[in-house]
């Protein structure tokens, strides 16, 4: 009964870890709530009224959401420097609290200097954040001179609270949180082989939503890939130790897409077309609809679930022979003697398998270090020493110096005067609804601005926000009149939506509007303010503060989002263009460079352009049209990404892989797609480019005329000749939507 009760924890634990890297939303959410009731613990011991115990609450919040640094020791030092700045924009505040045209010019100047600091890092941003918040606070409390001496302490208590739990009750260091996001790196991973299993059982009723499932695997693991990235150079001990558990999570996450390629492949009459893989609704491929029913299929089951187990118990747990005959007979696929008989594809799964569990290996070795190799076979052995060898062969390379704008090209400066004046519009605006709680309108005004970068994510912004807010009013409304004036029910809900807030935040923008609506509602009626024509005045003040916002990024040195997405999408061609033209040239014999960080610059840039066509693909946009070539141009950019992600990892394996050598031949294969990719970023860039797109013959046909004397390439050639080959294609395919002319093949 215990085992079963423990390994429903263990499912239940690996549930949470994949649907929360890293538990980050968790512990934000808990160390927030905590901060908040404890600080709310302590004014009630003091003896504070409500006004204190809202102000308070609300300045624990602050204080707690604003640090965003990763080391322990910088988020004291911005803690402590955010006390006297949240004093001294109280005090500002309050002092000007009776001199209404002073102190609306001095609040936009506030605001524009919050905006400014985020130029400065982290620190800048979050000593920007805690001044407009206070400042915020002082309004919403009708703090005055009078009553600044109490309002201090309050302010000291809850940054006391914030920094106690910050520091000992909920502590968040760069190791602990690497450590979680492997954890959650393991059970994604272990999830994308389940959903592989049941692309391989599944019949014609299930098999779209199986390859849905399985896509869907596949992206999260990215995701918690690119999160481990950003947490690298904190969590780890040395540069080599980063690198190193930054190849073998990339290693990993390739070998793991690829084998459900190959599994799809298997599936398939003929070869699963990943030129439309990443598109969403792609179709099964031929010859998909019904089971596989080959002799091998059943061991093909039977070594994915040791595959998922080798994912989920690392090595360093297993005790006995069983853990290790299974991790030999899974890497034993590496060699082609070992491989069971079935059909071709069938066998590229086997290998696919065995690359796997190679990975896996190395992962463990990464992150729990040497393993008992008392029981290793041949297979594995050498699999160990290939893994030595390459990381023996890591090296820090220099980071790419990139340019720095200056003056009004500067985001930071832009962003500044753009907030600046939708806030000054704001505040005119919202002193005609109201003269007492114009300030909503200011706030909307500022967060619609936060983590934008172009009109139409302001406008995306501002529409989620007010959706919430609607919905928040509502809510708002029926939980006032049920909980009416009692004090700690009403702040018990205010925890649970704060909680709830911070949890649902990277998820749903208007989930977390609507959180924050229904809190403020239960803050109302603490104060003794709460009325359905203040609820209503809230909805106004926020659909005028985010009007103001769209106005001034429309008008106010405007980026306009196609403009933005031009550049990403530039961006993004550039470095798909540089991964592609690294890796083969290693793998044509150059010198041996730093693949992994150049595919995660890619990784980068497409994720940076899947944030900035939103506006274009989001569902009430009125340009259908544009939406649908939004999703098909980035779909088309993922394929690419994923071969040149392939490309890359093979490249990596050269130096200290047996049977992997060098090919001369695929510099000259690469020649056109690499011009084509130059052209399409030529033609985005300027429209009138003139430029043409070239097509001809296959990536394999271009190497026969001058090699027909040489031997047929080797298996490992084959595969980077299909990646380079689809790679072609999908750059092809870009020139249609993006309007890019194609010149006539060549004879």
């Amino acid at each position: 009964m215990s085992t079963a009760g423990g390994s429903v924890r263990a499912r239940l634990r690996d549930l949470v870890a994949a649907s929360d890297p890293g538990l980050l939303r968790l512990a934000a959410g808990l160390r927030t709530v905590g901060a908040i009731a404890l600080t709310l613990a302590v004014l009630a011991l003091l003896g504070s009224d409500v006004r204190h115990l809202v102000g308070g609450a609300i300045a624990a919040m602050v204080a707690t959401f604003a640090i965003r640094e990763k080391q322990r020791g910088k988020q004291a030092v911005t803690l402590a420097l955010g006390l006297p700045v949240a004093c001294v924009s109280l005090t500002l505040a309050a002092t000007l609290h009776s001199l209404v045209v002073t102190g609306d010019v001095f609040f936009v100047v506030l605001i524009f200097c919050a905006v400014y600091g985020r130029r400065f890092g982290d620190r800048g941003t979050a000593l920007g954040l805690i001044a407009f918040q206070v400042y915020f606070l002082s309004l919403f409390v009708g703090a005055t001179v009078a009553t600044l001496p109490p309002l201090y302490g309050v302010v000291a208590v809850a940054f006391g609270s914030s920094a106690l739990m910050r520091f000992a009750l909920v502590p968040e260091t760069p190791a602990g949180i690497l450590k979680r996001l492997r954890d959650a790196f393991r059970a994604r991973l272990a999830q994308l082989v389940s959903a592989q299993l049941d692309l391989l059982d599944a019949g014609p009723d299930d098999i779209d939503k199986a390859v849905a499932d399985a896509r869907a695997g596949t992206g999260r693991l990215h995701e918690t890939a690119m999160m481990i990235q950003g947490r690298l150079e904190e969590g780890t001990a040395d540069e080599s130790t980063a690198r190193l558990v930054q190849r073998r999570i990339a290693d990993a996450e390739i070998t793991a897409e690829r084998l459900g390629l190959l599994l799809l492949t298997a599936r398939s009459a003929e070869r699963a077309d990943t030129l439309t893989l990443h598109l969403p609704g792609a179709s099964v491929p031929a010859g998909g609809q019904h089971p596989l029913q080959d002799d091998a299929i059943w061991t093909l089951r039977r070594d994915l679930e040791s595959l998922r187990l080798l994912v989920l118990r690392p090595v360093s747990a297993g005790t006995g022979a069983g853990l290790a005959q299974l991790r030999n007979r899974l890497l034993g696929y590496r060699d082609e003697e070992n491989l069971p008989k079935a059909s071709p594809a069938i066998q590229d799964v086997f290998r696919g398998i065995g690359e796997a569990a190679r990975a896996v290996l190395g992962l463990r070795i990464a992150l729990d270090g040497p393993q008992d190799e008392s029981d290793d076979s041949p297979s594995t052995a050498r699999s160990r020493e290939e893994l030595d060898a390459e990381d023996v062969a890591i090296d820090a390379g220099e980071e790419p110096v990139e340019e720095e704008l200056t003056g009004l090209r500067r985001p930071t400066t832009r962003a500044a005067v753009q907030v600046a004046v939708g806030s000054s519009l704001a505040i005119v605006g919202g002193e005609f609804l109201s003269s007492q709680r114009w300030y909503w309108a200011v706030l909307t005004c500022w967060i619609v601005f936060i983590n934008t970068a172009s009109t139409g994510e302001i406008l995306v912004k501002g529409y989620r926000r007010l959706l919430g807010t609607v919905l928040g009013v509502v809510a708002g409304l029926l939980l006032a009149g049920l909980v009416g004036h009692h004090t700690w029910t009403a702040f018990g809900l205010v925890l649970l939506f704060v909680f709830a807030m911070f949890y649902t935040a990277p998820l749903s923008y208007t989930l977390m509007s609507f959180f924050v609506t229904a809190a403020l509602g239960l803050l109302y009626t603490l104060l003794h303010t709460y009325s359905l024509s203040v609820l209503v005045l809230r909805v106004e003040e926020t659909a005028l503060g985010a009007a103001c916002g769209i106005i001034a990024a429309a008008f106010v040195l405007p980026v306009h989002t196609a403009r933005r997405t031009d550049e990403l999408l530039v961006t993004a061609l550039d470095r798909l263009a540089d991964v592609t033209e690294a890796a083969i040239d290693q793998l044509s014999g150059g010198e041996p460079t730093e693949l992994l960080d150049k595919a995660r610059e890619l990784d980068q840039a497409l994720a940076d352009l899947r944030a900035g066509v939103q506006p274009l693909t989001h569902p009430v946009t009125p340009m259908r049209t544009r939406r649908n070539t939004a999703r098909y141009v980035v779909a088309l950019l993922e394929t690419c990404a994923y071969h040149a992600r392939s490309l890359a990892a093979t490249a990596e394996l050269l130096p200290t892989h047996p049977s992997i050598a060098a090919d001369p031949r695929l510099r000259r294969a690469c020649r056109r797609i690499l011009r084509n990719i130059g052209t399409v970023a030529a033609r985005v860039a300027d429209a009138d480019a003139d430029v043409e797109v070239e097509i001809g013959p296959s990536i394999a046909a271009l190497l026969e005329p001058e090699m027909s004397g040489l031997a047929r390439y080797g298996r490992i050639t084959d595969r980077v000749l299909r990646h380079l080959q689809r790679l072609d294609e999908a750059v092809v395919g870009l020139a249609r939507p993006l309007k890019v002319p194609v010149e006539e093949p060549r004879r």
